[in-house]
Order: C-alpha cells, then structure tokens, then sequence
C-alpha cells in the first residue's frame, strides 16, 4: 500500500512538473514572434495583480490562444444612457456596435467599464453587473445550502444513528465551534447567535477552499476581495452593536473611569468609539490580507517558470521543480490557513458578541 501511494505521488509531481515546464515554454513562445530570439519579460507584478483582480466574465481555459469564459450580465446606470442590461461577451465587439461603455485599458478606472460624458471625461456609470466574484458567491452560497440541507435531512431521517463520513464529519465540526468557541465566549445567550457565527465560518471556510480550485467553479478570489470582507465585518459590527446590552452601552458613553477622563472632554468616550469601529476593521484587513498574501505567493512561485524560460533549458527546468514542489507545499499551507482564518474571523466575532451581552450588575439588595 506504502510502495502504490509512493508511485501515485512521484506520478503526480513528475506530471506537473512536465506540464508546468511545456506550459511556460508554451506560453513565452506564443508571446513572441517565431523570428525574434529574444523573449518577452514577464511582468510578475501586473501577472499577479491580474489574476486576482475582479473580471465581468468567468475564464475556463485557454486553447490555441483562443480563450474560453462564461460570459456574465453586464447591468449598468448611466445619467446619460439610462439602464443597460447586456452580456459581457459584447464588451469584445464594442468597437463595431458602437456602444457607448468600455473597460478602462488603464488608468484609475482600470479593468473597470466607464464610458465618455458630454464634456469627453472618462467616468463610471452605477455598475451592479454580475462579476466573476458576485457569481462564485452566488454559486458557492447555493452548493453551501445544498450541503448544510442534505446533511439535516440525513439527521432527520437517521437522528439516533451513529454519524460516519461526511456528516459525522460536520458533526464533529459544528460541535467543537459550539463547545469551544460559541458557547464560552457569548454566555447563556449563544443558542440566539450561534446561527449567524456558523453561517460566517462556513461561508468563509468554503470560499477559502474554492478559491484554491483551479478550475470552475473555483478560481475567484472572493474572500481575497476586501469589499466581501468589508461586508462580513460589517455584519460583525452591527450584529454587535445593535444587540449590545445596556451595561454595553454605559461602559461605551459613560465607561467606570474617573470623571476628568471623560467630563467636559470625552476622552474615554472618544476611544471607547475607536476600538469599536477597530475591532470589525481589524477582522476586515486579516482576513482579506491572509487570503490574497496565499494566492500571491503561489503565483509568485509559478512565475518563476516564465520569468527563468530565457535562461536555458538548465535553469529552467531546475526552477520549475522548484517552482512545483513549493507550490504543492503552499497549497497545502493554503487548506490549513483557509480553516485558520475562518476559525480566527468565527472566535472574535463570538469574543465581540460575548462582550457586547455583558450581563447587567445585580443590585445591591437593602435591609
């Protein structure tokens, strides 16, 4: 048994390698001319800011130069055109149907669709298109749905069974976050927050590990996108503060401090505020920088098979081992922080709630 898995795994690594390294001698030599010796230089820095970039169509793969994409609805608000609704498969044909909205080749706007006011100024009408991370939010929050519903009716049609495999797994799973994170950091009152704590975990659990998909329905970097985890704070916060307990609110406007500290300057109240609006920000930017530092790193690592090409077959092929062993370590790396950093967003939120239900002082009884 030992002596097959060893054989699969050597059979893995030496298929990536080879096709990492006919894959970049590919790549380059398309991207120059068959007269020229000279190769293109990669440009790592815009290869790796494209690839995790928002696009308005979801790209499957590429054959003979000719690249294959789902297209998606292009919905937008202009002041001057009113409401657009289009597929984004007419964006490539702009040119011949005179449509008055573009992507930006550059500048502040770029990769963005903008159009041309009467003054001739380049400007962004209301864009609510369905991007590539809209849909894999769409798509993921569908198949999260499907898999939470199949594993309750498995419980309701087998509640006194013995759980084994997928369901014993998330089993287990919902009741460590129940038992060690929920239950100790929000009190007696977490069986009214517990649902919204696990919907945060599991949807951010399962967009970390889809995004490390290669290949559809994965590849969007949904939770390296820091409007999605601006929007996942936001929740934070306002499921925080406006379900805060009066005890909360004295400690935040009129907190147990001397009065100079927070009469007639409020000093205390002023950072009492801050460290409120901090703590959502905080998860905000960990999350958002944990989860694009991994997707750069491992772009940054299959770069090096581009960027050696023009240094001999040698070098080449020695850096594409590199380039592959590195990248299977980090991806590996990657399934670990993407539970990390859902555990991480799933227990501060809970410390935060917790906190915010501190329960009111009992009042000294009189004789």
């Amino acid at each position: 048994m030992i002596k097959k898995f060893n054989f699969i795994l050597l059979l893995i690594l030496s298929a990536s390698f080879l096709v990492t390294n006919v894959s970049a001698q590919e790549a380059l030599g398309n991207a120059v001319p068959s007269n020229e010796q000279q190769h293109e230089e990669i440009d790592v820095r815009e290869l790796i800011l494209e690839h995790l970039a928002d696009t308005y169509e979801w790209h499957l793969f590429t054959i003979n130069e000719e690249a294959i994409s789902i297209p998606l609805p292009i919905i937008l608000i202009s002041k001057e055109h009113g409401f657009n609704i289009y597929s984004s498969s007419v964006l490539e044909e702009v040119s011949s149907l005179n449509m008055p909205f573009y992507i930006a080749p550059d500048g502040p706007y770029k990769g963005k669709i903008v159009e041309r006011n009467r003054a001739g100024d380049e400007v962004r009408p209301l864009d609510l298109s369905i991007t590539k991370n809209a849909a894999s939010i769409l798509l993921s929050s569908l198949l999260l749905i499907l898999i939470i519903m199949s594993v309750a009716r498995h419980y309701k049609e087998e509640s006194l069974n013995g759980k084994k495999g997928f369901s014993g797994g998330m089993e287990f799973l919902i009741e460590s976050l129940m038992n060690d994170v929920i239950r100790p950091s929000i009190g007696k009152e977490y069986r009214k927050y517990a649902p919204f704590v696990l919907t945060l975990f599991f949807f951010i659990f399962f967009n970390n590990l889809l995004g490390l998909v290669p290949f559809f329905p994965g590849g969007a970097n949904v939770t390296g996108n820091i409007s999605v985890t601006l929007v996942l704070a936001l929740f934070t916060f306002l499921t925080v503060n406006l379900t805060g307990s009066k005890s909360y609110y004295k400690d935040l406007f009129w907190p147990d401090v001397p009065t100079f500290l927070k009469a007639p300057f409020p000093l205390m109240q002023i950072i009492e505020l801050v460290g409120t609006i901090t703590k959502p920000f905080a998860l905000m930017i960990r999350l958002f920088a944990n989860m694009t530092a991994g997707h750069s790193i491992m772009l940054g690592l299959t770069s090096l098979v581009f960027v050696t090409v023009s240094l001999g077959a040698g070098i080449n092929s020695g850096m594409t081992v590199v380039s592959v062993f590195f990248n299977i370590f980090i991806f590996f790396l990657e399934m670990l922080v993407a539970f990390i950093q859902a555990y991480i967003f799933t227990i501060l939120t809970s410390v935060f709630i917790g906190l915010a239900r501190t329960p009111e002082p009992r009042k000294k009884q009189t004789k």
